[in-house]
Formats: C-alpha cells, sequence, structure tokens
C-alpha cells in the first residue's frame, strides 16, 4: 500500500461549484476508485487549493492507472474541466506533495 497526497487548483470563482459537485459524487466513480485500489480518499480545501489523500493498492501508480483508464473518469474530467485550473504537471502526473513524517 502506498500512501499519496497531491495537489490541485481551483479556477477563482469556481470554489462553491467545486464543492457542490463533490457533494453529489458519482457512485459509479467511488466504486471505480475502490475496484481500482483507492481508499481512504480524501479531499481538503483552502481558498482554490486541494490537498487531495489516497491510499493506494498496490500503489498509486496502478491505483491511479486503472481509474484513468475507465469510462467514469473520462467523462468526470471532461465535467470539471471548466472548475480545475491544475491537477496534473506538463508531462500528465499528478502534482504530488512528499511525504515528511508518518503516525500510525
Amino acid at each position: 500500500m502506498q500512501r499519496i497526497c497531491f495537489l490541485m487548483k481551483i479556477v477563482p470563482g469556481q470554489e462553491k461549484e467545486y464543492q457542490r459537485r463533490h457533494d453529489n459524487i458519482w457512485p459509479d466513480l467511488v466504486a471505480a476508485l475502490r475496484d481500482a485500489g483507492v481508499s481512504n480518499y480524501s479531499l481538503f480545501r483552502r481558498d482554490t487549493t486541494v490537498i487531495a489523500y489516497a491510499e493506494c493498492h498496490p500503489d498509486a501508480a496502478t491505483a491511479f492507472g486503472k481509474v484513468g483508464s475507465t469510462d467514469v473518469n473520462r467523462r468526470w474530467a471532461e465535467w470539471f474541466q471548466d472548475v480545475l485550473a491544475e491537477h496534473t504537471d506538463r508531462e500528465g502526473n499528478l502534482i504530488e506533495a512528499a511525504e515528511v513524517w508518518h503516525m500510525d
């Protein structure tokens, strides 16, 4: 299992819409995440910065790779194009935050 933390940026002025869309998250997206090995997934927001945390089995590349290949993820990503300003780097990788310390 790999813990991952990554960052995203919301388009300024779209914070309420970002929240509204997550208040009604699609059950089939949640199922795809679980089926791919993503668990304990949380999003936190401060202004336009979103901090995401997830536990991935066996690792983040494998789990998010599986999710990324699903139709529901493609539809969700398209739906969020007007709300998210940044969620990957120039190579298409998640903008990760390095783990400094962890307590079980």
